[in-house]
């Protein structure tokens, strides 16, 4: 049952010394401030990091034709070779678990090699499967994606990044139906997207020209040769038994030696997302040792403070003794006290932490465009923490009163009569 009395004692006991209380508290007060903060900051460089490649599968591999290392069949060490559109038929067929997969050609041109009308632009053109756009997720802005009838009726149209419209077309001028030339050829816009993704590949997004893969191929003479190929495993699939099996299929289908690791390179997203995790674990268990070693201290001058607290009021104590006062009274005071202490010195650190990040993600939600690109983003510390941040700094108090109690339960009413 709640004893307003008792509280309002503690509280009187607390302001006689407000010097003393209010630097023994400051320790707790900056522990727990430093621990929200570093946590804070933490999340905010994972938020900007997992934004930075936010909108690519997870499961995604991306391979590229390298020089071979190892002599096969006739052909030396160093031969150079391409991925074919046969290849792809034989990945469909042979490797389980592939969910998405599509090639990518790329066509660089001269300087301002986009042209529409007077406005001219320099930006590289890509020919992808309609699938890359489950691999590398894009906003729609105007119109639509490309699709498999583009691809396999090769049409001459294309999408355009966000940045190539606002350059190429007029502000309040509909670029779709329209016309651009890009590299000699004309296609007709069909779609405005902007990346999801700040990390993207082949070159940004919204610098860059989107055509069906047979379009590219067939326009700029590349025959049925590829370099580079991105896959995505079904959910539930092991991501490297995928790019294993792609990899043995491009080297049978490619006259490479079985052992030669050199020949094809791939590199995975979900390596990439475990580097991160592995990363940002590290960085949360050493904010909470830091927040954690900062707020011991602070506890332990809670403690020191109740100590001499306890030894000055030596007589109060062994007078409650000596008049019937139970130990658990003796014992709920001091530690009472020092919960008190210690909570509010802690929910005001809490308190003043938590609107710390808010101002900050205000200030960068403000400045969005400038904040654009960066690997910080969102600093913000989630209910859950606060809740463990909060239950450790309870313990903390009771810890902190768990030494000056048991001293106070060593007090005997005659010692304390004989020291006054």
């Amino acid at each position: 049952m709640f004893d307003l009395d008792r509280w309002q004692e503690i509280w009187v006991t607390i302001t006689r010394n407000k010097t003393r209380s209010m630097l023994t508290c400051f320790g707790v007060f900056w522990g727990i401030l430093m621990l929200v903060v570093l946590l804070g900051s933490g999340n905010g460089f994972k938020n900007g990091i997992m934004k930075n490649v936010e909108g690519f599968s997870t499961n995604s591999a991306f391979f590229f034709s390298e020089r071979t290392g190892e002599p096969y069949k006739g052909y030396k060490k160093g031969r150079y070779w391409q991925m074919r559109n046969r290849d792809l038929e034989t990945i469909r067929a042979r490797v389980k678990g592939v969910k998405y997969i599509s090639p990518m050609v790329m066509q660089w041109g001269g300087t301002n090699n986009v042209v529409k009308g007077q406005k001219a632009g320099t930006y590289n053109v890509r020919g992808v499967y309609s699938e890359y756009f489950h691999i590398e997720t894009q906003h729609i802005l105007e119109g639509r994606l490309l699709n498999e009838i583009d691809v396999h009726e090769t049409r001459k149209v294309c999408i355009i990044g966000d940045i190539v419209r606002d350059v190429l077309f007029d502000k309040n001028e509909d670029p779709i139906g329209q016309y651009i030339r890009a590299n000699g050829i004309y296609y007709q816009v069909v779609g405005v997207i902007k990346p999801k993704a700040r990390v993207q590949i082949g070159g940004r997004t919204s610098e860059s020209i989107m055509v069906p893969f047979t379009t590219l191929q067939q326009t700029a003479n590349m025959g049925d040769k590829f370099w580079f190929l991105c896959a995505t495993a079904e959910d539930g699939h092991v991501c490297d038994v995928m790019v294993d099996d792609i990899k043995e299929v491009l080297r049978s289908q490619n006259e490479i030696a079985p052992n030669d690791e050199q020949a094809v390179a791939s590199f995975t997203i979900a390596k990439q997302f475990e580097t991160f995790n592995m990363l940002f674990l590290g960085i949360n268990i050493l904010v909470w040792l830091v927040g954690m070693g900062t707020l011991l201290a602070g506890v332990i001058g809670v403690s020191n403070i109740m100590m001499v607290t306890v030894k000055e009021r030596t007589n109060e104590i062994g007078v409650r003794r000596a008049l019937g006062a139970k130990p658990f009274n003796i014992i709920s005071q001091v530690m009472s006290e020092s919960l008190l202490l210690t909570t509010m010195a802690g929910l005001l650190g809490l308190t003043l932490g938590v609107f710390l990040l808010d101002m900050v993600s205000r200030l960068m939600l403000n400045n969005a465009a400038g904040a654009d690109g960066t690997f910080f983003d969102a600093p913000q510390i989630d209910i859950g923490t606060a809740v463990i941040a909060t239950t450790v700094l309870l313990f903390s108090g009771l810890f902190a009163g768990l030494i000056p109690a048991w001293r106070a339960m060593q007090i005997k009413a005659i010692d304390a009569i004989r020291e006054e």
